[in-house]
């Protein structure tokens, strides 16, 4: 019988330590002038509005990353959680790599402009989808890594 709580607390903190990488891809196209706003900047800052907060720069930047663990920690949980009932036939990383890609496709396609936070991927500004989609090649593959079923 699995356990269930234990698959997902070893996925949340895999997506945790996935989400470091991830986030440095991310530096690395704002530093080549391709991201304009962060993601998670803008959905702190989305969230301060909806709860009348006015943070400093420092909280705001504080409360992104903060924000951004917590989100790599859930959809590692979720991963954690499906990955059991995966067929052992199918290579990991490549794997998760494509959960990566559904979690770009569903924040960035779905979630994030329904709620008004940032616009469509195919709408946004040049670079930024495809910088995002990057990161989270890189998380997902850093996240099937760190969750490889052992022999």
């Amino acid at each position: 019988m699995r356990d269930h709580a234990a698959d997902a607390a070893i996925g949340a903190v895999a997506g945790i330590a996935a989400t470091f990488p991830m986030s440095g891809v991310m530096w690395l196209a704002q530093k080549a002038g391709l991201m304009g706003e962060q993601p998670p900047k803008r959905v702190t800052r989305w969230q301060a509005r909806r709860l009348n907060i006015r943070p400093t720069q420092a909280q705001e930047d504080r409360s992104s990353f903060a924000a951004h663990l917590l989100f790599g920690a859930l959809t590692g949980s979720g991963y954690g959680l499906v990955r059991p009932a995966l067929p052992k036939e199918l290579p990991e990383v490549p794997t998760g790599v494509l959960f990566g890609l559904a979690v770009w496709y569903l924040a960035y396609m779905g979630g994030l402009p329904a709620l008004g936070i940032m616009p469509r991927a195919d709408r946004d500004r040049p670079g930024r989808p495809q910088s995002m989609a990057l990161a989270h090649i890189v998380y997902g593959g850093v996240l099937a890594a760190l969750l490889r079923r052992r022999p």
